[in-house]
């Protein structure tokens, strides 16, 4: 077992790689009564073609795969993972986003079972014809939840019109369609390939003794066998440049429209640490233009432009990056004119020192905050890790950005890759 010190934060990780490829990182908190394990896998939404293991063609699997594979994962032969992670007085919860998955726990006692559990229904699979024709329905109507919620579908067609062939511009459950298109055998496929150990990790914080969870899980992998890892082939997606659909008006119940302009980043890194750099550099300008102390901000708020619900996001992940902007507004038309506009003369708006260094020392104590919380150590821990980054990096690289990192990023913004998508109230 080996420990990483990380002075900045005074915390000790300590890392051990399973015989099977398993990663497992622990993080013992003193003091703490809460203990939260998240076991992840290199395995999400856009992960739709790929060549399963044990085989040398590349195959095409139905949209939503990995959302319905995470479903089934809480079934085991004898009874529900739920319930009996219930019976250890812990909680269990599971989501998947675009490139990955996690199923996760958290408790305040019966620590080692917990993990065993956790270990155990995610690394072991039970299906049958009839469960997985179960679970198309139960699926399907959360489907319909999120086509009649208004935020999400401004959310997600804002995403949509931004990418012609890339499959982050699918639903990540899916549709109706390509959920009765899924299959016990290409579940098994999904299944065999990515939840092999050598594709996953294992992180647990909290009230934990490191060196008898170490060897706890230890034994527990050893009891197990897999076949020989392989390495995963997944289909590259040639996105062109271009966007898919300039604007998108859907009518729905809402009292007052919502909008948001999204903008597609074609310029996509590959090293991890420039990424990294990217996204933090990206959130200072974020912050500098539209948090609540901006001048920006505090304009549009008087002009009647926007409210509460106002925010903009960077979204980076394995091979696509895109900007979102936007809220509810009761002038969708005039707010979509001002934020086109700040992007096309974003290279002319003066950014200041002295703003620069006060918004970087912000977002350096929001991250000192996440290391209170267990919770957001392991999902923040999970969110980087498949990146190739240590979550415990993050505050360090946020100390070094300049004012200069941030300033070369407005190159980025172009107003030929934006677009808009809107919600009107249907009367």
């Amino acid at each position: 077992m080996k420990t990483i010190n990380y002075q900045t934060l005074q915390e000790t990780l300590y890392f051990e790689e399973m015989d099977n490829g398993l990663h497992v990182y622990l993080l013992p908190k003193k003091g703490f009564s809460k203990t939260y394990g998240l076991f992840s896998t290199n395995f999400g939404s856009i992960d739709t073609s790929f060549v399963p293991i044990g085989e040398t063609e590349m195959i095409k699997v139905p949209d939503g795969i990995a959302h319905f594979l995470e479903h089934k994962m809480f079934e085991m032969e004898d009874g529900d993972a739920s319930n009996a992670f219930a019976k250890l007085g812990a909680s269990t919860n599971a989501f998947t986003s675009s490139s990955r998955t996690a199923y996760l726990f958290s408790t305040t006692s019966h620590e080692n079972e917990c993990i065993e559990l956790l270990l155990d229904f995610v690394q072991d699979i039970y299906l049958t014809k009839e469960n997985v024709e179960k679970e198309k329905g139960i699926i399907n109507q959360e489907i319909g939840m999120y086509d009649d919620d208004p935020d999400w579908r401004c959310y997600f067609g804002s995403i949509q019109n931004l990418y012609q062939q890339h499959p982050v511009k699918i639903d990540i459950a899916g549709t109706v369609q390509t959920i009765s298109e899924i299959d016990k055998e290409t579940l098994e496929k999904c299944y065999h390939t990515f939840y092999h150990p050598s594709n996953m990790m294992l992180f647990v914080v909290g009230n934990i003794d490191p060196q008898q969870t170490m060897d706890f899980i230890r034994q527990n992998q050893s009891q197990k066998d897999f076949k020989k890892e392989n390495s995963i082939k997944r289909m590259h997606v040639n996105e062109p440049t271009d966007i898919d659909k300039k604007e998108q008006t859907l009518n729905m119940d809402v009292v007052m429209p919502k909008i948001i302009v999204s903008m597609k980043m074609n310029d996509i890194l590959e090293d991890p640490k420039e990424k990294l750099k990217r996204e933090l550099a990206m959130n200072v300008l974020l912050d500098l233009l539209f948090a609540r102390s901006s001048a920006l901000y505090e304009k549009w708020t008087n002009d009647g432009l926007i409210n509460d619900s106002f925010s903009a996001n960077f979204t980076q992940e394995r091979d696509y990056a895109f900007l979102q902007i936007g809220g509810d507004t009761l002038e969708p038309q005039k707010l979509k004119e001002k934020i086109l506009d700040l992007i096309a003369s974003l290279k002319d708006y003066p950014l200041l020192e002295e703003d620069f260094e006060r918004v970087k020392k912000k977002n350096i104590g929001v991250l000192i905050g996440v290391f209170n919380s267990p919770e957001s150590i392991a999902n923040l821990f999970s969110r980087y890790y498949f990146e190739g980054i240590m979550v415990f990096d993050l505050i360090d690289s946020v100390a070094r950005l300049k004012l200069d990192d941030v300033l070369e990023l407005r190159n980025l913004f172009d107003i030929q890759y934006t677009s808009t998508c809107m919600i009107s109230p249907k009367s």
